[in-house]
């Protein structure tokens, strides 16, 4: 008796999850996996080039050294308003860096933007401090006077370490750091910012915001006054070839938006489901119950007259 509704329930229940599981997986697919089909890809601003997005069908097998952070994809790196900033050594350059914008604030002031006076051609930053060698490489730009700060500097220091676990070279960013006011310095680890030397590194932001998962981690006191933010950040050392970035190995964050959306989704389908098989039990059960009870009633009339002969013989006699 309970059958065709226990039919009906699992035939709009399926009709009811499979169009939200095709959803969510998609979610969390492109959440992931880049748009290869479009000509051009628009990435916060800055644009991918048709030619760029050739190189992402190559393979790219690298390992990281500590895989639980962040991934490696082959990814060429976003177009910005200016060109890279570079830094020669015996007349070649040796490392590449630029960034679609570059913003700094100390504590409640104002915020600085310092994306022109860094990579803009016509007022090139000076960077005759940094420093080139095999296994290290300092990049020191110096801005002078900006708004209430003396003499401000920013020094990205890099190194290239041989690690056996993937018997290849790494390179690093090891520190971030900010001088200002003769004395004064602020460092930031950025020891997870990191790629093979055969390639460049590239990042949505690099940051000490939270909300962008803190790559650079205050790591002196004056450091915890500010707040650093490279947009669309993009750097090579040691290995640059032809002055240009190599394919670029990308960070990836291991909860984005998207994949927390799909993960809360598939949550709720999963409670959904439970509850449904739940209910299929209960009705089993009843149905059970049921035919359980057929074997103690009368199912005929003769069944029926029968009883109530018994039942007038036992009162006669009493």
């Amino acid at each position: 008796m309970a059958s065709p509704w226990k039919h009906c329930i699992l035939l709009l229940l399926l009709f009811l999850l499979l169009p939200h599981l095709k959803s969510s997986s998609c979610l969390v697919a492109d959440s992931v996996t880049p748009d290869h089909d479009e000509e051009v890809v628009e990435a916060d601003g800055g644009m991918w080039t048709e030619e760029s997005l050739m190189s992402l069908k190559q393979p790219f097998r690298q390992q990281s050294p500590d895989v639980s952070r962040r991934n490696l994809l082959q990814m060429p790196g976003a177009a910005v308003p200016f060109p890279p900033l570079k830094v020669l050594s015996d007349g070649e350059p040796c490392v590449l860096f630029q960034a679609r914008k570059l913003s700094l604030r100390y504590e409640k002031q104002k915020q600085l933007d310092l994306t022109e006076r860094a990579f803009s051609p016509q007022t090139p930053v000076d960077t005759s401090q940094s420093v080139c060698r095999q296994d290290k490489a300092t990049l020191v730009m110096r801005f002078g006077d900006v708004e209430d700060f003396k003499g401000l500097s920013i020094r990205l220091q890099l190194s290239n370490t041989f690690h056996e676990s993937s018997d290849q070279w790494w390179f690093s960013v090891d520190s971030v750091s900010l001088l200002y006011n003769t004395s004064e310095e602020a460092v930031f680890n950025a020891s997870n910012v990191y790629a093979p030397a055969s390639s460049s590194y590239h990042c949505l932001h690099v940051s000490s915001l939270q909300r962008y998962s803190a790559l650079l981690l205050p790591s002196s006191e004056p450091a915890r006054r500010w707040t650093v933010t490279f947009t669309n950040f993009q750097i090579q050392a040691f290995n640059v070839t032809a002055g240009r970035f190599s394919p670029a190995s990308v960070c990836a964050t291991f909860m984005t938006p998207a994949i927390l959306m799909g993960l809360v989704t598939s949550l709720i389908l999963l409670l959904v489901l439970a509850y449904a098989l739940h209910m299929v039990v209960h009705l089993k059960h009843i149905e059970h119950d049921e035919e359980h009870k057929a074997d103690y009633f009368p199912q005929s009339p003769e069944h029926l007259e029968h009883c109530c002969q018994d039942y007038d013989a036992e009162k006669n006699m009493l």
